[in-house]
């Protein structure tokens, strides 16, 4: 029986006999679902103040705990209760427990949640137990839980009932876990670092700083059609102009409105943050000690496994120029390459099939992505990017062709972005106008301008190093997981099936 099937099965007679038992307890009890009730502990504080008390011992201490019943032995003599933190067993007998909470046992179902007050001891085989002497029901629950608690074997229902495969998934529940602390530790980083955390809309009038199909809204008030942001770049930037500080950072949600796969979701988390006199270079190094604290916080090292490979985040990370990795996957020395045209020829002898009106740098970057980039297993920062494909970056001095931006690489992934970031405002200005054209050559003829940003770096940006970093997939990598749906609590599904 699969998990759907299951799930069907363990619907009608055992939810109404949980209906039948909650009618009785409300006859019995009163109130199932109390509003006040107060632990004195959680199991895992619990489990540390306790972990020297030797076996057959009792202390004579009385706690409070309360958790969901994951297991019931002996029509309820034993019990172990979860809360968030870990698991402690709760011994009822007649020896330690009233009758009025004894009475309570038969009521009791696995899933619910109860709260008992009692004698902590250690039993003769050395587990940690609470002679129940209060028991106090505060949640009925009315569906049973997934059978042996180990987990949905069904891929879709652990994504579709979330709750369910953290409730009994160990494994899911440390990963999410752990994404809670990489996102704490990406913002103590960024501040310890002396960044400056702040908010930008997420709704905007104007949507750009990344090439993107943006989700579309409409604001009836104003009478205003609106975009959820793509990146929050041209925001930041304009604090950047403000003088507010001179370094600035924000942990966002994104939204694209593209496909979806298992490194896509279409809201997803970028941490993206401008350093005013800083270069890119200032930015690899700032990525390289990002990464390796990231690693020791969840790994206690900076080596650590995903899947079969060992992934080492101890810098200096390997830093190739792209005109140099696909002169040495292909041959192609694109540097000697003057014009578009011999750019496609080359590319076109040498198998690779690019577009017809693709420009040198376009030429260049396909056939990265189709021979360099599924090499990239160990992090490393491929610089010196087209200008064609970058119309935010600063130029290369002595050739103007290629950009100062570089991409974070490792397990063939993209998790970084980052740029010598383009501060001239002519420069700025007819390089958005030139992607601008080019956008509604495509047919997006929504897109437009964005004039506040234009006029904002009217008034001088200082130079800056600007860098984004997906942290989706930065978390997939540390925890070992292969799909963005795995990290992501509640990721985009299709619509359930009638």
């Amino acid at each position: 029986m699969n998990d759907k099937t299951e799930a069907s099965a363990l619907s009608s007679d055992a939810t109404e006999v949980r209906r039948q038992k909650l009618k009785l307890l409300r006859e019995q009890v009163g109130d199932v679902y109390p509003a006040h009730f107060h632990r004195t502990m959680t199991n895992a504080e619990l489990a540390a103040k306790y972990e020297g008390l030797e076996p057959d011992t009792e202390t004579g201490d009385v706690v409070t705990v309360a958790g969901r019943v994951y297991s019931s032995r002996n029509s309820g003599m034993f019990m172990d209760i979860h809360d968030a933190s870990a698991k402690i067993q709760i011994f009822s007998h007649k020896d330690v427990t009233g009758e009025e909470a004894r009475a309570l046992l038969p009521m009791i179902d696995i899933g619910d949640i109860i709260g008992v007050t009692g004698v902590v001891r250690r039993t003769k085989r050395g587990e940690l137990t609470i002679n129940a002497q209060q028991i106090t029901m505060l949640t009925k629950s009315l569906l049973p839980m997934p059978e042996k608690w180990h987990g949905l074997s069904d891929i879709e229902l652990r994504y579709r009932k979330r709750h369910l495969d953290i409730m009994t998934n160990e494994e899911s529940k440390l990963r999410f876990q752990q994404r809670s602390r990489i996102v704490s530790g990406i913002r103590r980083f960024m501040e310890n670092d002396g960044f400056m955390e702040v908010e930008t809309p997420m709704l905007h009038s104007v949507y750009g700083g990344a090439t993107a199909e943006p989700f579309k809204t409409h604001h009836n008030t104003l009478k205003l059609d609106m975009y959820l942001r793509i990146a929050p770049e041209l925001f930041l930037k304009r604090t950047l102009v403000s003088g507010l500080t001179d370094k600035v950072f924000e942990i966002n949600r994104n939204f694209r409105n593209e496909g979806v796969s298992t490194r896509h979701n279409p809201e997803f988390t970028m941490m993206e943050c401008y350093w005013a006199y800083a270069d890119y270079e200032d930015i690899m190094d700032l990525v390289e000690r990002l990464f390796s604290t990231l690693a020791m916080s969840i790994h206690g090292s900076t080596e650590f496994a995903f899947g079969d490979k060992q992934i080492s985040f101890k810098g200096p990370f390997r830093r190739v120029p792209m005109p140099d990795a696909v002169k040495e996957a292909t041959g192609i020395d694109f540097l000697a390459i003057k014009t578009d045209e011999e750019a496609r020829a080359a590319s076109k002898a040498a198998g690779f099939a690019v577009e017809k009106d693709a420009t040198w740098g376009e030429c260049l970057a396909f056939i990265f992505e189709e021979k360099v980039e599924g090499t990239l297993i160990q992090p490393a920062h491929v610089t010196h990017f087209p200008k064609d494909i970058s119309p935010f970056a600063k130029e290369v001095p002595g050739e103007p062709r290629l950009v100062e931006r570089f991409e974070t690489y490792c397990n063939a992934w993209e998790l970084g972005n980052a740029f010598s970031e383009l501060n001239d405002p002519e420069e700025q200005r007819a390089r958005m106008v030139e992607q601008l054209e080019q956008a509604h050559a495509r047919g997006e003829k929504q897109k437009e301008l964005d004039e506040e940003f234009l006029d904002a770096i009217d008034q001088g940006m200082p130079p800056a190093g600007g860098l984004g970093i997906g942290v989706d997939r930065l978390i997939m990598l540390l925890t070992n997981s292969p799909s963005i749906r795995d990290i992501i609590l509640f990721p985009a599904r299709r619509a359930k099936a009638d």
